[in-house]
């Protein structure tokens, strides 16, 4: 690999989605001991580096953004040589400084694509597919049985389409909320139940006092509340998301699509004596072993066909905040990528 300049879309002040500047001369990444330098194809957009980028989860500046992608091996280090990496090999990832042509991977974080799994696809499952993972199979903490209910929000968009899937493959049984323009998403997901809200223009999430998400929640479950909550909008539905819960039931917020959940008194839980959690990803892939498991059962049911991923667009590099406008704006139905030449 002999390129010393690369395209790479970098955030050198914190602000809109114009604080993601595209540039041509931006430093080829070092090629590190038990690491690989990976050539993007495309890079996945998550809710998650606009809040890097907005300075809400600060990181030192300038920094390239994004956290997910996939492409192929461009240069292998010896200690990944004997690994058994090869250039060529397609993968994807999730570390920082995805949006650029070229990124450093340690070989630990490397995710072997199988064959008859597409690039986008894959690189869609590194964050959002993971994640969904976590939140259906391990942060509820077990609190919720094959057979039980599951609130999960938002589920037209991107990480809840996975996770209205997972919960109901895992034997959940699910209602789900979705605005009225992603009906026609969600209504494929299996959802045992859903709501549908109207929309609030402009926006990634809808309206949810629209309808009373409590009084349906309670209606269908027969008054028994869900046992598990699975929450990426926030402030707009901390309160309906405690509502719905069962007794012993766990409300696991993982977002803040409409703004940062506010702090609460704990002796708001004791009606039900319900739980809360606020997990992150990487305290569910703590490990390679645990990473490699959660995507191997992943891509499994990607190839048995029983996971229906939706890619909503790609963005070519250049057009780096439109990308971010896009997903803010709430106008995805799918996983939004940059595709990167």
């Amino acid at each position: 690999m002999q390129t010393k300049k690369i395209k790479a879309a970098v955030v050198r002040e914190v602000g809109d989605a114009h604080a993601l500047k595209v540039e041509t001369d931006f430093p080829t990444p070092e090629l590190k001991a038990g690491g690989v330098i990976v050539k993007n194809e495309f890079a996945g957009i998550n809710f998650i580096d606009t809040y890097h980028r907005k300075g809400l989860y600060p990181r030192d500046l300038p920094f390239v953004g994004g956290q997910e992608g996939g492409g192929t091996v461009a240069a292998v280090s010896d200690e990944a040589a004997e690994q058994g990496i090869k250039v060529g090999d397609p993968v994807a990832y999730s570390v920082f400084g995805s949006y650029a042509q070229y990124t450093a991977v340690p070989a630990a974080k490397l995710l072997p694509v199988p064959e008859g799994v597409g690039l986008d696809v894959a690189t869609s499952c590194v964050v959002q597919g993971l994640t969904a993972h976590y939140l259906t199979s391990s942060a509820h903490a077990d609190l919720i049985k094959p057979g039980e209910w599951c609130l999960i929000h938002g589920v037209g968009g991107g990480t809840c389409q996975w996770a209205a899937q997972m919960a109901k493959l895992r034997g959940f049984k699910v209602i789900g909320t979705c605005s009225k323009g992603k009906v026609d998403v969600a209504e494929n997901l299996g959802c045992d139940d859903l709501i549908v809200l109207d929309e609030v223009p402009g926006t990634s999430y809808e309206d949810y006092e629209s309808v009373d998400i409590v009084s349906r929640v309670m209606e269908v479950t027969e008054g028994k509340g869900c046992k598990a909550v699975i929450d990426g909008i926030g402030k707009s539905t901390m309160d309906i998301s405690i509502g719905s819960l069962a007794h012993r039931g766990i409300f696991v917020s993982f977002g803040n699509a409409s703004g940062a959940v506010p702090a609460f008194p704990v002796l708001r839980l004791i009606a039900k004596s319900a739980y809360v959690t606020r997990p992150k990803l990487l305290d569910y892939t703590v490990d390679r072993a645990e990473l490699v498991s959660r995507a191997d059962e992943i891509f499994g049911w990607l190839k048995a066909g029983k996971l229906n991923v939706s890619v909503d667009t790609a963005f070519p590099l250049d057009q780096a905040a439109d990308g971010h406008l896009y997903l803010e704006a709430g106008k995805s139905k799918g996983k939004v990528l940059y595709q990167i030449d």
